[in-house]
């Protein structure tokens, strides 16, 4: 009893001092800056905390086509959007990765997490502002030539309330355009449900690589030619009535 005792204590212990190794490091970074170099330690923070996020909520990952991400270059990734929780797991999902997404600046101001993602490449876009767009998408586009971190984007511009998918920005492949990378095409199933099963119910959330174009092909195209491409492939995927859990070729993160 005295064992168990004094085991509760040292959990509690080390969850409260890593709340505050959190919660200092978070105030420990300028919010007004733009970070062009990827910082291991808050990265390591990131995919730490969203880990007892991912244990603690009950959610099963289960990727299928991983494979063809390159693990010798950096990347864009795009993918439908439905939930508040799609960037999440997919940044766990990439942890080995670097991925840094593309959010409105509403994201950064999140407490605590909002400042972790800034130190990990994370950028603010403007959607009522296409200027401020475009120097968005050059920064972008220059973290990806540097090497820093892949980037990640939805399309859509914004979450998806209804069925199908909203209508693609496809001014957002000229990231991969200007840094001369591959776009990773994916699409993701089951976030959307992990608000209504917890606590009771675990939440089976379903991440499929679905094509990755190389990047002379993104540079052959143009915009509106690759956003129509990945806009069928997305499609395909959330219309599809598949019986993702029996499916062999699917794995658990």
């Amino acid at each position: 009893m005295k064992l168990l005792l004094w085991l509760v204590v040292f959990l509690i212990s080390g969850v409260l001092q890593y709340a505050l190794l959190l919660m200092v490091s978070a105030c420990l970074v300028d919010s007004r800056r733009f970070y062009d170099k990827h910082n291991g330690y808050y990265r390591w923070l990131l995919n730490s905390s969203t880990w007892i996020l991912v244990f603690f909520g009950r959610i099963h990952l289960h990727t299928r086509g991983m494979e063809k991400i390159p693990t010798d270059q950096r990347f864009l990734l795009v993918c439908n959007h439905k939930s508040k929780l799609d960037p999440i797991t997919t940044w766990y999902i990439f942890k080995d990765y670097d991925l840094a997404f593309i959010s409105k600046e509403k994201n950064f101001h999140v407490p605590f997490w909002g400042n972790i993602i800034r130190k990990c490449c994370f950028l603010s876009i403007d959607r009522e502002n296409p200027r401020k767009a475009m120097e968005t998408v050059n920064k972008a586009a220059e973290l990806l030539r540097n090497d820093e971190v892949s980037m990640a984007v939805y399309p859509e511009g914004t979450r998806n309330f209804g069925e199908g998918l909203l209508p693609f920005h496809n001014g957002i492949f000229k990231i991969a355009q200007k840094a001369n990378v591959p776009v990773a095409i994916c699409g993701i199933k089951g976030a959307d449900m992990i608000k209504k099963n917890y606590p009771f119910h675990r939440s089976d959330v379903y991440f499929e690589v679905l094509d990755v174009l190389p990047a002379e092909k993104v540079q052959s195209e143009r915009c509106s030619e690759i956003g129509d491409y990945a806009r069928s492939l997305m499609m395909s995927y959330i219309e599809s009535n598949e019986e993702e859990k029996n499916n062999v070729n699917l794995r658990t993160v």
